[in-house]
């Protein structure tokens, strides 16, 4: 669990979580750069709820991010080290994605050891490219074509964070 001035950042507890997440998953606008089309069922989500819950810690470090005690998304590691999150757009613009993801650095650097932290952008999604380069992280390549979402290629931009650069900017 992480605490920040705003937010709980806790391990996912499918059944309580279900409703509110659902909501973001199966919700277009959310989903537009996401690495899946939005969720057509509850199974679904259901199922993406489960594996997240069955990270092993060893492997990984992803949260719900509750504000005011409601569910407003994910942010984490799925995988150590790449870095993911996911809001809902009614709390979009209200910086709640870059306190969270600053959170979610900061833990994976102090308590998992941390060499640094990957990002896969969709190039679109610009308001993501602007929150990670505000935390250090840079673009190290681009490709075409790496996710099939639907009948839709998508391209994406990789970034990345060292624990050097990370340090230095949050001294």
């Amino acid at each position: 669990m992480i605490r920040t001035p705003r937010l709980l950042l806790r391990k996912v507890r499918p059944a309580e979580d279900f409703a509110a997440m659902h909501a973001i998953l199966a919700n277009p606008q959310a989903m537009a750069f996401w690495s899946s089309l939005p969720h057509e069922s509850e199974d679904q989500s259901l199922d993406w709820l489960a594996d997240m819950a069955a990270i092993p810690p060893a492997e990984g470090a992803d949260f719900i991010v509750e504000y005011q005690g409601q569910p407003i998304g994910k942010a984490g590691f799925y995988r150590f080290p790449e870095i993911g999150f996911l809001f809902a757009p009614d709390v979009w613009g209200q910086g709640f994605a870059s306190e969270a993801i600053y959170a979610v650095l900061a833990n994976g650097f102090a308590e998992h050891g941390l060499e640094g932290a990957l990002a896969d952008v969709d190039p679109r999604n610009a308001a993501s490219l602007r929150l990670l380069a505000r935390l250090g992280f840079a673009e190290t390549r681009r490709a075409e074509r790496t996710w099939l979402i639907g009948d839709q290629w998508c391209d994406s931009v990789y970034l990345s964070v060292s624990r050097e650069v990370w340090l230095a900017r949050t001294a």
